[in-house]
C-alpha cells in the first residue's frame, strides 16, 4: 500500500474519504452540509467511537469520532483498531483508493490510523490464486503530516510487511540456509548493515553445542548470522545485543509434539525474524544507535541422528546441560547465541523467542512476557515505550532461587524444569546463565502468531514487538542519560 500526501475538493470528491473527527473544538471547522453534521454530532454524542458514514455516490465518506482526550497510548490505539474496522469495510466494497483527512486532530492520532491501515491491510497471499481486492494508494491531507515523518513511517511499516512475510513462510521455501541468504541479501541492499553468516563447518569450529545438538536431526545445515550496524553518530560505543529465536520448523524433536500443537511451527523463527527487522528497520532510517543481531538458524526434527533426551551438550561457554526434553530447543541455540555476543562486550543484551507455551497460558496474547537481569534502566524504558506504542510488556520475577529447578545430578544444569513449574521464568534463568552483561529476556510466544484475526495485526504472523523496539531505539539516549 502506498501513503502520500496531497489535497482533496470536498465538493467533488473523486475516492472515498476517511474523515477523523477528534475535538468539538474543531466543530465550527467541519467540512459537512448542517443535516450531516447534526447527524454526525448526534452519533457523537452516543458514543465517541462512532462511525459515520455519509453516501457521496459514487464515492462515501467514513467519519471516525474518537476522544482526543483519553490518555495518548489509548486514544492512538483505539485508532488503529478503528482503521482495522474500516479497511475490512473498504475491502468488502472493493475500495483501492482513499483519502484521510480530518479536523481536531494531531499528526501522532493521524500517524497511529495510517499504522492501523497499513498493517490491516496486509495479505499473505503469495500463494493464493484468487487474491482479494486491498487498498493500494492512500493520500493524507498534507497539512496534517511532514514528508519526512511519513517517509520514515513507511519504511518502518514496510519492514514490518517485510518481517511478517519472513514469520508465514513455510519450510519447505524458507529453511536455515535460504533464511540466512535473505537476510544477507537485505543487509547487502540497504548497504550500511554489515552481515556475516557462518555456515556448518564454521559453527562446528566455534563448538556451539547448543545449535549443533538441535540440528542434528535435520537435513537442511545450520546457519548463525551475525549483523552489525554502528553507525559513526552513535550514541553508545559498545553494542546493544539482539538475539532472537530461529528455529525455522520445531516439529519437537524425539520429544514429538502432538499433531495439534505443531500447526503454526514454520513461526518459531520469530524471533530471529523480530531481531533482524529492528536492527535493518534502524539502519534504514538512520536511528544513532549501535546495533549488533545474533541469529542462530536451524530446524528441530526427529530425523537422522536425533539429539535425545539424557543426552549431555557442551555449550559455546563451557557450560554442560543435560537434556530432559528435546521441544526445550530454543534455548540452546539462543544460550550460544547470547555466549558468543556476551564476549563481545555488549552494554546490554536483549534476546526476543517464541519460548515456553507457558507464557501464553499465564499472560494470554496479548501482551509479552518480559524478565530482566541487572538491567534496571533499560528495562524500565522498554515498558514506557511498551506502553506508548501498545506492545506491552508483563515483568515477571526472576529472582536466583529459581536456578533450582535447573539443577542436573549429571552436568551443570538441565534444558527443561521437568516439574513443570514456572515454565516461562525457568526458561528465562536458563538463558541468563549465559549473560554476564545487563540481560533483558522477552518470551513473545503469545504474540508473534495469530490463528484468528486479531485487531489490526490480523491473522499468521503480527510483527508484535517490532514497533516496541523500534521506540526503544528511537529514546535510547534516556539509558545513556542524555535526556
Amino acid at each position: 500500500m502506498n501513503i502520500n500526501l496531497g489535497k482533496i475538493d470536498y465538493s467533488k470528491p473523486d475516492v472515498s474519504i476517511v474523515f477523523l473527527y477528534g475535538s468539538e473544538v474543531a466543530s465550527r471547522s467541519l467540512p459537512f452540509k448542517k443535516d450531516e453534521q447534526a447527524f454526525i454530532e448526534q452519533k457523537r454524542g452516543e458514543d465517541l467511537s462512532s462511525l459515520v458514514v455519509l453516501n457521496r455516490l459514487p464515492h462515501k465518506i467514513y467519519v471516525q469520532n474518537f476522544d482526543s482526550e483519553l490518555p495518548s497510548s489509548e486514544c492512538l490505539e483505539k485508532l488503529r483498531n478503528a482503521a482495522a474496522v474500516i479497511q475490512k469495510t473498504l475491502v468488502g466494497e472493493k475500495v483501492t483508493r482513499l483519502f484521510v483527512t480530518g479536523e481536531g486532530v494531531i499528526t501522532d492520532e493521524v500517524v497511529a490510523f495510517l499504522e492501523g491501515l497499513h498493517m490491516s491491510n496486509y495479505r499473505f497471499d503469495k500463494y493464493k490464486t484468487k487474491k482479494e481486492t486491498l487498498l493500494t494508494d492512500v493520500t493524507v491531507e498534507q497539512h496534517l503530516v511532514e514528508q519526512a515523518s511519513l517517509d520514515e513511517n513507511m519504511r518502518l511499516w514496510r519492514r514490518i510487511d517485510t518481517l511478517r512475510d519472513w514469520v508465514n513462510e513455510p519450510v519447505m521455501y524458507l529453511n536455515a540456509p535460504k533464511f540466512a541468504d535473505i537476510i544477507k541479501a537485505e543487509a547487502d541492499r540497504i548497504g550500511n548493515v554489515k552481515c556475516t553468516v557462518m555456515g556448518q563447518k564454521k559453527i562446528e569450529s566455534l563448538k556451539m553445542g547448543g545449535l549443533l545438538a538441535v540440528n542434528r536431526g535435520s537435513d537442511d545445515e545450520a546457519r548463525f548470522v551475525v549483523l552489525e550496524y554502528k553507525p559513526s553518530d552513535r550514541i553508545n560505543e559498545n553494542p546493544v545485543a539482539l538475539v532472537g529465536k530461529g528455529i525455522t520448523y520445531d516439529t519437537g524433536g524425539l520429544n514429538i509434539k502432538p499433531g495439534d500443537h505443531m500447526a503454526e511451527m514454520k513461526s518459531d523463527m520469530a524471533g530471529a525474524a523480530t531481531m533482524a527487522s529492528a536492527l535493518l528497520a534502524a539502519a534504514e532510517n538512520n536511528l544513532p544507535i549501535y546495533l549488533m543481531a545474533f541469529l542462530p538458524m536451524t530446524d528441530n526434527r526427529p530425523g537422522k541422528n536425533a539429539y535425545a533426551a539424557d543426552d549431555i551438550l557442551h555449550m559455546y561457554d563451557g557450560t554442560t546441560v543435560e537434556i530432559t526434553n528435546t521441544d526445550a530447543e530454543g534455548r540452546l541455540i539462543l544460550a550460544d547465541a547470547i555466549a558468543y555476543a556476551d564476549k563481545l562486550n555488549p552494554e546490554l543484551i536483549i534476546d526476543a523467542a517464541t519460548l515456553t507455551g507457558a507464557a501464553i497460558r499465564a499472560l494470554g496474547t496479548s501482551v509479552i512476557a518480559a524478565m530482566q537481569q541487572d538491567a534496571d534502566k533499560a528495562f524500565n524504558l522498554l515498558c514506557i515505550v511498551g506502553n506508548q506504542v501498545y506492545e506491552r510488556l508483563a515483568p515477571l520475577p526472576f529472582w536466583k532461587e529459581y536456578d533450582e529447578l535447573l539443577k542436573s545430578d549429571v552436568a551443570d544444569m538441565v534444558n527443561c524444569n521437568l516439574q513443570g513449574n514456572a515454565g516461562t521464568i525457568t526458561a528465562g534463568r536458563f538463558l541468563a546463565h549465559f549473560a554476564h552483561h545487563p540481560y533483558i529476556h522477552l518470551d513473545i510466544a503469545g504474540v508473534a502468531f495469530y490463528s484468528r484475526r486479531e485487531r489490526f495485526y490480523g491473522v499468521g504472523a503480527s510483527s508484535f514487538g517490532l514497533r516496541l523496539l523500534y521506540a526503544f531505539f528511537q529514546t535510547y539516549e534516556v539509558v545513556k542519560g542524555e535526556r
